[in-house]
């Protein structure tokens, strides 16, 4: 019977993750075809050991779980599992040794892996042993395929709960359904076919809720924020696809999500928590959760953390030191792992497969061994990485700041509430992010979007400058912008995504990939980006290759290179960020919101998630051998980022109101100052005189060698380091400015700016500077400078008349020498007549740089002009 063989595969998976069932009373269920079970706890110790999360589960239960199987049409209608009302509170690990068991490094979780896979697979051995002799094993097979592939499991309420210090970060999801669709991503039911090797899932959240709430020192909640997310609803298509019909592993899989509208709102009091969430992600990439930066040697699991984290370009040498190919030591202490050690994020992303890959793998696994056991060797040959492509896209978002105040009823005894006031709006369009990976070799991320704006809010502290009854328009208070609008763009963000009708998948042909890194710059260029964006570009690569016979992303996995093979190893990390063309404006009410920002984001006392190891000298350090210098010559693995940003406009007009002086108390939250502000005498200052910024390109090189302290630690052991080496221990930075120019300009009453006055005609200029890593070891080194500085100016030109003069010297006074009132400036009108009508121009100074003094061509230094100043500091 059919039930003999789908039986076990329900109750396998439902006995994994439920405590306290019983077998018989759950089989019984089944075979009637629905299934009811109330009040279940979760087996939290399991779902850890799966997840492979740096959390622990605090608590986990299902209200209710409900499981319908059509017996009758197994072969055409899906089973559905529903749970009603399932809630997980977590945390993040304490210590150290359970940060490690989150890579995998724990023995304990590794038995206790094995020791629940034996238990499940003697009914599987012992279930295979006697087929039913009235139905093919052929016809078998393929049924079960059919069934697991299209089971569609349906969550209402979805509560997830994350308690960190004095944060409570919750997800409320109300509905999330998952179930198998056809090439039109309609809901059918499917099947895996010689001529369409491919699965497609759906999956629709509807109405999430994120709230971020801070907590006392009891635990308790005083008063709740408003949601940072409101009832958001989004779908994410999944594409697998099989190189053949017995694939026990996609060799190819898409996931992406889109979401319509993403509305984000941010309070004063939840900015310091939302920015130590982000915190925490980026510790968690880079394995600084525990005490891994005080000294202890990680292995290759957490190795795959630098792979993965240097998405945010933050520099951290001292981490290093769990981290690096074996050319830079004497000891190799990643070698030797077992095959049983879960391989941490790498695997975690690409362990959420469908459920055939994990039953059809252990199934035919089991049957090399008498005890049930895995056979990882035979695997680890047979099974090869595939290739993962996840994508979010966004089609608008838009970022709301908020200021906070605590209100109080009526009555005494009436509890506090929170009124809010929107002070600051960020709306961005066509928001792309995309990773791609295959196993530990390749990952690339891309992230961009098409264009956004930033937009000044009701009133900031008291002053009323954009209130309702201003009626001041959209241009005022836009005083940023950046890209072109979505709607004249096109829908160039979803280019070949899984909702692009133009997309490989979606024209049944099979999706081609750019694995190699020398193809992926030649293809993703500056050009290109600005092309499917236009607002924002980033794109972060990092390859391994190996020299001994070269093994790229799109040739075999990490565990098949041999231990002797690792110090031939190289790593590549490159970051590009470009910003296209933008417009800001520094005016009185941005600078004022800005501010309370970057204040609101310090007020906070959380202990940093790692502390910098201290920089101690090992005196006992031995010599590198030739065979390790010669590598070393050879190739340095390094971490390049360049930024750079398009036709770039800035203008700073008269500080309409600079009350600096009386609100940097407010700022920093003396919020009980009385007298300050008369708020009904704001009136916008028209004619605005302003200074106008135009830069045609600003670029930023900056690198640094990916193993500091190893390489550092070698090299200052040499008696007399080649150039070569002494180079990589430095971090370099070059900036390079074209174009740059300034000129005076007003603002009428129209909102239009006159005719600019230049001030300063337009100029190039270079600055390359360097800096020695870890300084403590070149101490005995006198010859070995600690900083460099090199700066180049071909010629610089300033020209002003008198009245010129003067109008930048009230310009720069309303700014820097507050008065005490709003809308104290008064500009002399005859002043800006005279600026701005009269043709006579005075040479007011004029410079040349003309000074040099030896200077050398460094790497990464492409002087302007034979001009340059030159300081070097030992």
């Amino acid at each position: 019977m059919l039930e003999s063989y789908v039986t076990p595969i329900l109750m396998s998976y439902v006995n994994r993750y439920i405590k306290n069932l019983k077998p018989s009373d759950l089989q019984l269920s089944l075979w009637g075809g629905d299934v009811v079970l109330s009040k279940l706890e979760l087996k939290l110790d399991v779902l850890e050991q799966e997840l492979k999360l740096p959390f622990t589960f605090l608590s986990g239960h299902i209200h209710e779980l409900r499981i319908h199987v059509p017996w009758t049409k197994l072969g055409s209608e899906p089973v559905v599992i529903t749970i009603n009302t399932m809630e997980c509170i977590l945390k993040l690990k304490d210590g150290a040794q359970e940060d490690h068991e989150s890579c995998g490094s724990s023995s304990t979780n590794r038995s206790a892996t094995e020791s629940m896979k034996s238990a499940v697979k003697p009914r599987r051995v012992q279930q295979s042993a006697s087929p039913d002799p009235d139905l093919p094993p052929g016809y078998v097979q393929s049924l079960i395929r059919r069934v697991v592939n299209n089971v569609n499991i349906v969550i209402n309420n979805l509560i997830l709960k994350y308690v960190e210090d004095d944060i409570v970060l919750s997800v409320n999801i109300t509905s999330a359904e998952c179930y198998t669709v056809d090439e039109f991503w309609d809901r059918a039911f499917m099947d895996i076919s010689a001529t369409d090797l491919v699965l497609r899932k759906m999956i629709n959240f509807s109405d999430c809720t994120v709230c971020l709430d801070k907590r006392n020192a009891s635990g308790k909640i005083e008063f709740y924020q408003e949601p940072l997310l409101y009832k958001c609803s989004f779908r994410t298509r999944l594409h697998f696809t099989y190189d053949n019909l017995n694939s026990k592993m996609p060799s190819i899989i898409k996931i992406h999500t889109l979401v319509e509208s993403l509305k984000l709102s941010i309070s004063d009091q939840q900015l310091p928590m939302f920015i130590r969430i982000m915190q925490l992600g980026i510790a968690l990439y880079y394995g600084e959760i525990g005490n891994f930066k005080d000294g202890e040697s990680e292995d290759l699991i957490c190795h795959t953390k630098d792979i993965l984290g240097n998405i945010t370009g933050a520099e951290d040498e001292t981490s290093s030191v769990m981290q690096y190919p074996t050319q830079y030591i004497n000891q190799d202490p990643y070698l030797h792992h077992d095959d049983d050690q879960q391989q941490g994020w790498v695997s975690w992303a690409w362990s959420f497969v469908p459920a055939i890959v994990s039953y059809d793998d252990e199934e035919n696994d089991s049957s090399g061994t008498d005890d049930g056991t895995m056979l990882h060797p035979q695997k680890s040959q047979s099974l090869k990485d595939p290739i993962i492509s996840i994508g979010f896209y966004c089609t608008k978002a838009t970022v709301t700041f908020k200021l906070t105040e605590m209100q109080a009823e009526s009555s005494y005894y009436s509890p506090q509430k929170v009124k809010s006031k929107e002070v600051i709006c960020w709306e961005q369009e066509g928001t792309t992010v995309e990773v791609l990976m295959k196993g530990e070799l390749f990952f690339d991320c891309q992230i961009g979007f098409v264009g956004c704006q930033a937009m000044c809010l009701k009133g900031i502290m008291g002053i009323k400058d954009f209130e309702e009854n201003m009626n001041r328009s959209d241009e005022e208070a836009s005083f940023f912008n950046c890209g072109e609008n979505l709607s004249a763009k096109g829908m160039t963000y979803l280019t070949n995504s899984l909702f692009d009708y133009r997309s490989p998948e979606n024209n049944s042909i099979r999706a081609e990939f750019i694995l190699d890194a020398a193809h992926h710059k030649e293809t993703y260029t500056e050009i290109a980006g600005m092309q499917r964006f236009g607002a924002f570009y980033m794109d972060y690569l990092y390859t391994m290759e190996s020299t001994s016979g070269k093994v790229s992303g799109n040739q075999q996995d990490l565990s098949s290179v041999k231990s002797e093979d690792f110090g031939n190893v190289q790593e590549m990390s490159t970051k590009s960020l470009i910003v296209g063309p933008l417009n800001l404006r520094l005016d009185s009410s941005a600078v004022h919101r800005i501010m309370k920002m970057i204040v609101c984001a310090l007020e906070h006392e959380y202990e940093p998630y790692s502390r910098t190891k201290p920089d101690i000298v090992d005196g006992n350090r031995t010599m590198p051998s030739l065979e390790e210098v010669a590598s070393l010559e050879e190739y340095i693995p390094t971490r390049l980022t360049t930024f750079t940003v398009l036709k770039c406009t800035v203008i700073i007009p008269v500080a309409e109101f600079n009350l600096l002086d009386h609100l940097m108390p407010i700022i920093m939250g003396e919020k009980n100052l009385s007298g300050l502000l008369n708020a009904a005498s704001f009136q916008p200052l028209r004619p605005l005189p302003s200074i106008r910024i135009l830069v045609d390109k600003v670029n930023l090189e900056h690198s640094v060698p990916m193993y500091a302290e190893q390489l550092v630690h070698m090299v200052s052991s040499l008696g007399q380091p080649s150039d070569n080496l002494l180079h990589y221990c430095y971090s370099h930075c070059y900036l390079k400015i074209f174009g740059f120019q300034a000129a005076l300009t007003s603002l009428d009453s129209k909102g239009l700016y006159c005719f600019p006055v230049p001030v300063i005609p337009s100029f190039s200029t270079a600055v390359y500077g360097k800096l020695i890593k870890f300084p403590k070891y070149w101490t005995k080194r006198a010859h070995v400078p600690l900083t460099e500085c090199i700066f180049e100016l071909p010629n610089l030109t300033v020209q002003a008349t008198r009245a010129q003069t003067l109008l930048l010297q009230t310009i720069y006074q309303s700014w820097c020498h507050p008065v005490g009132n709003v809308s104290s400036v008064v500009v002399n009108e005859a002043l800006l007549n005279e600026v701005f009508q009269t043709s006579e121009l005075f040479i007011m100074s004029k410079v040349k740089c003309s000074f040099s003094q030896n200077c050398q061509k460094k790497p990464y230094h492409y002087a302007l002009q034979n001009t340059c100043f030159r300081k070097n500091v030992k």
